[in-house]
């Protein structure tokens, strides 16, 4: 085999700049160039990125699937009927975001009662009785609110008021708040 030479004296013309630098001194380039060290450049990395999988679907272990989210009581505040005017079986509830629907059936109660799955009547008021508001069947509520013999349906009323009418009592003066604390309204029936 051939004796090959140290190189001491030698000269190498940079592939990347052209100049001449001592043979000693110059290293190949991950894509071949001959080039002097302080024109070495890494490989960039992004050339060859790490490979992903794409993200897992499935969960590992007891995986359930959503529960359906029964129906619950919506609280309102002290006092929350209010009575249109003297004569008129109509009362207004305001609650700011109630989220109920227009034209569903809902039931009103009192304060829970220290007996499982009672409620207490609201309590009577200008002429409506807290009996009759509580009726086992409830009532169709309309989203906005009654007024000068009208429905109001603005955005803002209709996120924010709602109206029933009630059966058989009249207010006997009207615009008159009542109902005590603790009352709610929510699905005509409660499941466990």
């Amino acid at each position: 085999m051939a004796k090959t030479s140290t190189g001491k004296y030698a000269q190498a013309i940079s592939d990347r700049s052209g100049m001449a630098f001592p043979y000693n001194e110059m290293v190949t380039e991950w894509n071949g160039s001959f080039v002097h060290n302080s024109e070495f450049e890494e490989k960039q990395p992004q050339l060859e990125p790490n490979a992903y999988s794409g993200d897992g679907i499935a969960l590992p272990g007891q995986v359930r699937s959503a529960r359906t989210e029964p129906a619950t009581l919506v609280l309102l505040q002290e006092n929350p009927f209010t009575t249109y005017a003297a004569g008129s079986g109509v009362i207004n509830i305001s609650y700011p975001g109630h989220g109920l629907t227009n034209s569903t059936t809902y039931r009103f109660r009192g304060a829970p009662t220290t007996i499982s799955t009672r409620f207490a009547n609201p309590s009577d008021f200008d002429g409506i009785t807290g009996v009759n508001i509580a009726k086992a069947a409830g009532y169709t509520i309309t989203t906005g609110k009654f007024v000068s013999g009208a429905r109001v349906a603005t955005a803002y009323v209709l996120a924010n008021n709602f109206y029933f009418t009630v059966d058989t009592d009249t207010a006997t003066t009207g615009d008159v708040k009542g109902g005590g604390f603790g009352c709610s309204v929510g699905p005509v029936t409660l499941e466990a």
